[in-house]
């Protein structure tokens, strides 16, 4: 191992077959597919926080990605929205170097996010600015550099805005293939809103909205209907058509709220987290 200003590092994971491997990261760059390797080390366990380590299950590649909190999941909805990501893992690589005083130091990254052109992007989710501290702040300029050899990225990601949050959360509860509908609704869907329309308006033009507003959903979270999701989602917000494509996420505020319970169907800040377990009930229940 090189020190920090040095040009390398050291990997260590777990293989496909359950063995901790350590090497040099510029090997492992090259022959290691980070994105379907299971975590490295355990998410922690925190006495007395209200939310603990878990499981995401990813539209984009149908499996569960280790999650270890909420900060994190709320960074996993974007990425799995994104359409230039093509795989996601959580902590599956542990760095290694050593520091200026020949001390060896390492680091986790929280999330790994590879893209459809190779690339990829390490990265943690701090529910504050300041969380972890400076060696925290230290980490991040050594892994900057680490991903930087390479051709990544290295990103702190700052917390979503609570209620761009919960605008996630409520799409993310729909998610799963199976709201999509049959062929002949999601088709009737993408036609209705061809040119922008209310929700609801929508929703019942094409008919019964307790059968139709999932498959809407459904299609807001991969793209093929788009809405601003910098103003809160309720049945008149405006909806679009969409080109497929996940739009991002990553700037301008949103909520989810209600403006009525009627059409069958309540659109609530605080039944986003049921619909999600509906959503992912056949993957262990909840949004994760």
């Amino acid at each position: 191992m090189q020190t920090d200003t040095g040009s390398e590092w050291e990997a260590v994971f777990v293989d496909p077959v359950g063995q901790v491997v350590q090497q040099r990261w510029a090997d492992a760059v090259l022959a290691v597919a980070f994105e379907e390797l299971e975590p490295v080390s355990a998410f922690p366990v925190v006495p007395g926080r209200r939310w603990g380590p878990d499981q995401w299950w990813s539209a984009t590649t149908g499996r569960h990605v280790a999650c270890g909190s909420a900060a994190m999941r709320a960074q996993l909805m974007v990425l799995d929205r994104d359409p230039e990501v093509a795989g996601l893992a959580g902590r599956p690589v542990c760095l290694l170097w050593r520091d200026a005083r020949g001390q060896v130091r390492s680091w986790v990254p929280q999330l790994f996010a590879r893209h459809r052109d190779g690339t990829a992007v390490l990265a943690d989710c701090p529910s504050h600015p300041e969380a972890g501290g400076e060696r925290a702040q230290r980490a991040a300029t050594v892994l900057e550099a680490v991903c930087a050899q390479a051709g990544w990225s290295y990103r702190r990601l700052e917390p979503l805005d609570k209620t761009l949050a919960a605008n996630l959360k409520w799409l993310a509860g729909y998610r799963h293939p199976r709201n999509a509908g049959r062929p002949p609704l999601a088709a009737a869907v993408r036609e209705a809103f061809a040119q922008p329309r209310p929700l609801i308006e929508g929703a019942e033009a094409v008919g019964d909205p307790i059968e139709v507003l999932p498959a809407v959903f459904h299609a807001l979270w991969h793209g093929h209907l788009t809405t601003p999701l910098d103003v809160p989602l309720n049945e008149r917000v405006l909806v679009g058509g969409g080109e497929g494509r996940r739009p991002s996420t990553s700037t301008g505020p949103g909520s989810l709220t209600s403006s009525s319970a009627s059409a069958g169907d309540r659109l609530a800040t605080d039944g986003a987290g049921d619909a999600a377990s509906r959503a992912d009930g056949d993957h262990r229940g909840g949004v994760r």
